[in-house]
């Protein structure tokens, strides 16, 4: 157990805020950032004085990705350790293993970016910290399929391949739902499991169908191998990528460098004028000024001012209700809107944004793997939506652009 705790007066009793997150495991990279935004929250809200003249205490867990443990180290908060609050921890597996509990309890819970974790439950006292919208499978390539659809001439056809795993589902429901929206035949679907070392057989079988557009749902080490194998393969989809995660890491981007040019993917913030919302520029230039010794993303671009927004939407339900009530916070949060780093927010349905605000982005004219070349929005155009758009796509990409090394 790691306490993450600032120096206050020891007379108070702190404000406990219990959670657990992925800090070993597959989804470490990401995690482990969202820890450090935290930190980063914690230290100044207690250097203002803490939370209704009280200290904070954030009690983070290692859950390991494994869903049992999530939902032991959530009934011994609440069962035995009598903890003030909850914050929910990383993506839609842990969180959906931690919602059973809090239900019973019926206590407040505000996850980090878990997609769709409350469409069946419909819990009254769940929020999303993600930007998907009140439809959220559909929303994240919502924008990806339009995309395509707009481009001439107009792609036809589509091939979907997914990693055989939990995570992959919600996305590829709605990917099949868009393709529809949009008049795209979809002509293969396939899924591999995630521990497939090689793709080379993988693409060849994929490239037979020579699909205008390839939609991926990768996960990390997976979505390193099919941008390698796809580069390597004589297959040129017009548009590919989608719903990949890894491709927003700091880390896989160094990895793959010009590799990535051409893939178009998701992103939920990045550092252009039109994302510019009060606080978040000082919130990433801090944090990657400690991720390096921190050993965590350099960037921070993808988790670290979702995980920020986390505790700024559960402070400002706090002072604004001067409680520490679950039902007295998850009243005001269903009616309020809230300022944050990720901008102005309000919650709608089933605990998530009332509007949508998924990015589709793609990587261009990259000549290196060094990290500056990622650092700002020099190799990374936003495409959609238009009211945040930083440039144009570029389609096709292969035989649009010089030969990069790739």
């Amino acid at each position: 157990m790691a306490n993450i705790s600032t120096t206050l007066d020891l007379q108070v009793h702190p404000i406990r805020i219990g959670y657990s997150l992925s800090l070993t495991g597959p989804v470490a990279e990401n995690t482990r950032s969202a820890q450090l935004a935290h930190q980063i929250w914690l230290e100044q809200i207690n250097s203002r004085g803490g939370l209704l003249g009280r200290p904070v205490e954030l009690i983070c867990i290692d859950d390991h990705g494994e869903p049992e443990k999530v939902n032991e180290i959530y009934t011994r908060f609440l069962e035995e350790d009598h903890i003030d609050l909850l914050l929910g921890g990383y993506g839609t597996n842990t969180l959906s293993a931690s919602l059973p509990v809090v239900m019973k309890h019926e206590r407040l819970l505000i996850g980090l970016m878990g997609l769709g974790v409350n469409s069946e439950t419909k819990y009254r006292n769940y929020y999303a910290m993600i930007p998907t919208g009140p439809d959220p499978n559909a929303a994240l390539t919502e924008g990806f399929f339009e995309l395509g659809a707009a481009q001439h001439p107009r792609p036809k056809t589509v091939a979907v391949l997914s990693a055989d795993a939990p995570f992959s589902r919600n996305p590829v429901i709605g990917a099949k739902k868009n393709a529809e929206k949009f008049g795209f035949e979809i002509i293969h679907e396939q899924t591999y499991p995630l521990s497939t070392p090689d793709f080379t057989d993988i693409v060849a079988g994929i490239a037979r169908f020579d699909a205008d557009i390839l939609f991926l749902c990768s996960y990390l080490q997976d979505s390193v191998e099919l941008v390698r194998c796809l580069n390597e393969s004589d297959y040129k989809p017009k548009l590919v990528g989608g719903a990949m995660i890894g491709p927003q890491s700091a880390a896989v981007k160094t990895q793959l460098g010009p590799l990535l040019n051409g893939f178009v993917n998701y992103e939920y913030w990045m550092p252009v004028k039109k994302l510019d919302f009060p606080g978040v520029n000082d919130l990433i230039t801090l944090y990657q000024s400690r991720a390096r010794e921190a050993g965590v993303d350099e960037l921070g671009y993808y988790v670290v001012p979702l995980a920020y927004a986390q505790l700024q939407v559960l402070e400002q339900a706090i002072n604004a209700t001067k409680s520490l009530d679950d039902q007295v916070l998850s009243e005001y949060c269903s009616k309020n809107p809230f300022e944050t780093v990720m901008g102005k927010i309000c919650f709608g349905k089933d605990g998530e944004w009332d509007e949508p605000r998924v990015l589709q982005v793609q990587f261009q004219g990259l000549k290196d793997s060094k990290l500056v070349s990622f650092q700002g929005s020099r190799s990374i155009a936003v495409l959609t939506p238009e009211e945040y758009t930083s440039g144009e796509i570029i389609y096709p990409y292969y035989g649009s652009q010089p030969d990069t090394g790739s």
